[in-house]
């Protein structure tokens, strides 16, 4: 059975997500949708052959770096995707030509990416192209690709490349030094080591053609060693280019260029790869996977959330944990939240519990950070990292910089109160040993967390002698829109608990292990006294609860803050926090996500307090209609419709549930480019299986009370419980499938020209065999890429706007210069690799990465950056018009007398006294510098604004920039772009030059004439 998405051209079919139309606008979303993976890495879904604006990117589990002074992220590690096909001269892209059919899959079944289309080259000629590639799950340190040409009218000569691009940036940050590259009998091979963390990477690749005599030559370029191929292809005939690659880190091996090597010299042919990758899902599915009947829809999206957890998670590795984007995107660079612990690990808990394991014991290894953090805030124990990357220290930014680019950073005050996670860690410890029975694990490694994480709260604590209870006071809860309150109603319950569990715990330890209690109690400094004040800290902790209605107040004070009614701000595309402002939220009972209810789920399980029925039916009643569940959090929606499903709110737990399930595929929050809803995939399999299903669990393992959705005809799945297996298939009245499906479905078979859906069909054909019987779409694909807007005719140039720095002059050394001058008076550590960091950041921006924690007044920091700017204009005074580069003054000259009108493009509040020092301000007819607009590059107001001030149409105007951001500048702004520097940096540009040098403006009209024709 198959349906149709609603908005992402998808067909959602059992198994397999289909995507029929290639939209440009909704490429960075689609490159995290198309995520692929292993465990050991996760590769977004980029094209081999690249496209403007791409994030293609590979994450490997625990490769992280700093970048300096700001923070520490998961590093994007060298891209094993690049394959160019060049046909008769024409390289293929989907920015170029035409696309007469389009089709791209994810097969979750096997965890393959598939990719077919038919393209027509600007020269006329038209082949089917296909690609499929993995992250082989049978060997984590293998990759594949296989890539199929298809000649359809012509004969000409095809050239491929494969290579391994050593130059990936995490968004305009390059974390890798160059070690070493070269070739081999086998391939080619690169080195690489992060710039701080010192984390050798190796990776190894070869290419295999089958279907035609071809011989490969390597060119070894630095940084991008490259197998290419080129032979004489004929219509109607097949070849095929199979790519394999290996990878390996000094994390797991000493030597990881020769393992990579080695490991590339022993592989088997691409088929059996794939076979043995897809043997290996075929097991994970049998434990993991979840049948749903009656909702075509449903069936599929569950699937595809749990697929994106299963490949983000380690196998062999219990020193790392699941980032909150998984390894699918950039955002929050790559941290790990109380995200993996409460909602990613009871999947794994319940069907794969060896990964649940690895998954506390990365936080058993990081325990020394934790008490890093403790001992700085002068408290006793563990406090875990509100963000945690691989040591266990907090890497949650302290500032955010605001949308406003002339506006105060915000500070990120979760890194110092949002201390809920040091309990959340231990109930993730505490439910694994209960459901696993896991003796040895609990006494080595969970004891230890639960125990050293309790000694926090024994010194967090206040006594209030007043109230004769304790308090915790100046804290933010699960609801994060309230960023400074007292005895927070989670953060409360959940210390309690976790107190009363670690009490239990060492108990257990004293009577099952009593040399570990020792070793323990003398480690942790764990005292009688200590023990004893836990108890009366479970005894005396502030609670507000009133027991006649079971009404729990969210925090002290909550209920007399402003009511605030969601309904009246709606229609709305946003969050309430940026509707009210961050000081009216914190004053107002509007929630972000649950905090309450999110206490009350976690206390269902075992119905400790404050759970019962009239507790939770109370509080959901006050609560839900306050929490901002459709922009605040993803991870409320899952959590709620578990809980409306307990309350017999069958249409709103549906309606909840839904939109947890499509967050990504729909990418309804707008922010799926950023990665993976990591915490929210996990939420679904616990809606689905403790909310639809009502799995309770008894002293005699698991039963099911299942609320099924209307339309679910069945609910089947597995779950591991204390050593056994425990299958559920869950049925009711046999019902109608949704008719809205049903005619969808009827529509799409019945459509005179459907999109093709060979893939789906006979597993045992090959995808050469397929690739050219792929039906076309009803009409070729219409892009809406900027690249597009420039005219479509012969242009007609009437004028240039040049950046500065890199185009005309170089400045950066100036820049450099000024900072090291003001350092160097303020007595801090400053150097050229430490510059690296402030290009493309603002004066403001670069001062607070280069003062880092360093204690300064907004007073001080306004006058260090008028000071470095004021050293900086000095050092512009010895400018002169020596400075400019090869190639900038004829070419300006040349402009001239062709009648083209020059205006400059620069960022730079200093452009003016640059041009002036150069000598060329009688060659320029406009300047737009940062005095001009107030959005910076790659925001197009700047060229915009210099071709408003020239007099001439976007269209009329040619750009030359030596950055990515203003190449994407220039194309938003609809003009066309010359990018000077390396294809990787400025490749979008309409042309590509290495400088200035020797260029002409007779050569760059016909080029650009050539790229007009082509177009049409």
């Amino acid at each position: 059975m198959q349906t149709k998405g609603r908005s992402r051209h998808f067909i959602y079919t059992d198994w397999i997500l289909i995507e029929t139309q290639f939209d440009p606008e909704q490429l960075h979303s689609k490159e995290t949708v198309f995520t692929i993976g292993n465990g050991y890495l996760g590769t977004r879904g980029s094209f081999e052959e690249g496209y403007p604006h791409a994030l293609p990117a590979t994450f490997i589990h625990g490769v992280y770096d700093d970048v300096p002074v700001v923070y520490t992220e998961l590093v994007n590690c060298p891209d094993w995707l690049p394959l160019i096909v060049i046909v008769n001269g024409d390289r293929f892209r989907l920015d170029r030509g035409e696309i007469l059919s389009y089709e791209r899959q994810l097969d979750l079944r096997q965890g393959l990416l598939l990719r077919a289309l038919r393209w027509r080259s600007p020269s006329g000629n038209t082949i089917d192209i296909s690609f499929e590639r993995f992250a082989s799950l049978a060997d984590p340190h293998v990759l594949a690709l296989r890539c199929h040409l298809t000649p359809i009218d012509f004969e000409g000569l095809i050239e491929v490349q494969a290579s391994i691009n050593g130059y990936p940036e995490n968004q305009g940050f390059n974390h890798w030094e160059e070690l070493d590259q070269g070739k081999t009998n086998q391939g080619i091979w690169l080195q690489r080591r992060t710039r701080n963390s010192r984390i050798e990477l190796g990776m190894a690749a070869k290419l295999t053609i089958l279907g035609t005599e071809a011989s490969l030559q390597v060119n070894t370029a630095p940084g991008y060693p490259t197998l290419s191929t080129n032979f004489l292809a004929k219509a109607q005939q097949t070849v095929t280019v199979e790519k394999l690659v290996t990878v390996f880190t000094s994390r797991e091996i000493e030597a990881p260029v020769s393992a990579a090597r080695e490991k590339l010299a022993q592989l088997p042919d691409y088929v059996t790869l794939q076979k043995a990758n897809e043997q290996a899902w075929n097991e994970v599915w049998q434990q993991s996977d979840i049948l749903i009947e009656g909702d075509s829809t449903a069936t599929f999206a569950v699937r595809y959330n749990l697929f994106q957890l299963l490949i983000a998670a380690s196998r062999d590795d219990d020193r790392v944990s699941i980032p909150a984007k998984t390894l699918s995107g950039f955002g929050y660079r790559g941290h790990i939240f109380w995200d993996t612990e409460i909602f990613m690990q009871p999947l794994f808990l319940f069907t794969q519990p060896a990964i649940a394991r690895n998954l506390l014991s990365y936080r058993w290894h990081t325990l020394p950070g934790a008490r890093r953090k403790a001992g700085h805030y002068s408290y006793k124990g563990a406090m875990f990292a509100w963000e945690s990357a691989d040591t266990g220290d907090e890497v949650t930014p302290r500032w955010a910089i605001g949308s406003d680019f002339y506006g105060e950073d915000v500070r990120i005050w979760c890194r110092d109160r949002e201390i809920h996670i040091n309990a959340d860690i231990p109930y993730a410890v505490w439910n694994y040993w209960q459901a696993t029975g896991d003796d040895d694990w609990m006494q080595k490694c969970g004891a230890e967390i639960i125990l050293d994480a309790a000694l926090f709260w024994g010194s967090r604590v206040e006594f209030n002698s007043e109230r004769e209870q304790y308090e915790i006071r100046g804290v933010i809860g699960a609801d994060e829109y309230h960023e400074l309150v007292h005895n927070n109603a989670f953060t409360n319950r959940m210390a309690q608990w976790h107190l009363e569990k670690a009490i239990a715990i060492y108990d257990w330890l004293v009577d099952k292990f009593p040399e570990r209690a020792t070793e323990l109690e003398q480690k942790l400094k764990l005292t009688p006294e200590e023990r004893s004040h836990w108890q009366e800290i479970v005894a005396k902790i502030l609670f507000f609860y009133d027991p006649s209605t079971g009404l729990i107040e969210q925090c002290e004070g909550f209920f007399q803050l402003e009511d605030i009614n969601l309904a009246d701000y709606e229609p709305r595309d946003r969050s309430m926090q940026p509707i009210l402002g961050i000081d009216k939220t914190n004053k107002s009972q509007v929630l972000k996500q649950p905090d309450v209810l999110m206490l009350l789920y976690l206390m269902r399980e075992s119905a400790d307090f404050p759970y019962n029925e009239k507790a939770l039916q109370t509080n959901w009643d006050y609560y839900a209609p306050r929490t901002d569940i459709t922009y605040g959090s993803s991870l409320g929606p899952a959590v709620q419709a578990i809980l409306a499903s307990d309350l017999g709110k069958s249409t709103a737990a549906y309606e909840q549930f839904m939109q947890a399930l499509m967050v990504d595929l729909e990418d309804n929050r707008g922010n799926t480019n950023d990665g993976i809803h990591g915490a929210s995939a996990g939420g679904i399999w616990q809606a689905v299986i403790f909310g639809f299903g009502g799995i309770q669990l008894t002293k005699n393992g698991p039963v099911a009370n299942p609320h099924l959705p209307p339309g679910w005809t069945r609910l089947k799945f597995r779950l591991h419980w204390r050593g056994k297996w425990h299958d559920f298939d869950l049925h009711q009245g046999k019902v109608a499938q949704d008719i809205t499906r049903q005619l969808e479905f009827l529509q799409l078979s019945l459509s005179p020209d459907p999109p093709s859906l060979n893939y789906a069909g006979d597993r045992g054909q090959e995808v050469g065999d397929r690739s050219s019987s792929l039906s076309p779409l009803s009409s070729p694909l219409s892009s809406t890429d900027a690249i597009n807007r420039v005219s479509t005719h012969n242009p007609n140039i009437q004028g240039f706007i040049f950046d500065l720095d890199g185009v005309l002059t170089d400045t950066a050394e100036l820049h450099y210069l000024a900072w090291q001058k003001l350092a160097d008076e303020e007595g801090i550590p400053f150097n050229r690799e430490a510059n690296e960091a402030l290009r493309g950041v603002s004066r403001r921006a670069s001062l607070m990465l280069i003062v880092g924690d360093r204690p300064y007044s907004e007073a001080q920091i306004e006058e260090m950056m008028e000071r470095k700017n004021r050293y900086y204009v000095e050092f512009i005074q010895n400018m002169t018009s020596h400075d400019l580069l090869p190639g900038a003054i004829a070419l300006l000259d040349e402009l001239r007398q062709a009648g083209i009108k020059i205006g400059i493009g620069s960022a730079s509040k200093n452009a003016q006294t640059v041009i002036e020092r150069l000598g060329i301000m009688n060659k320029v007819d406009a300047i737009a510098d940062g005095y001009s607009v107030q959005e910076p590059k790659p925001a197009p107001d700047l060229f915009l604004y210099a071709a408003k001030q020239l007099g001439i149409e976007p269209a009329q105007s040619v750009v030359v920039e030596d950055a990515a951001a203003g190449v994407e500048a220039a194309l938003a702004a609809g003009m066309w772009a010359i990018g000077l520097g390396p294809v990787e940096r400025v490749g979008a540009a309409h042309i590509v030059l290495p400088s200035l040098e020797g260029i002409r403006w007779a050569d760059l009209r016909e080029q650009l004439s050539n790229i007009s024709r082509q177009k049409q």
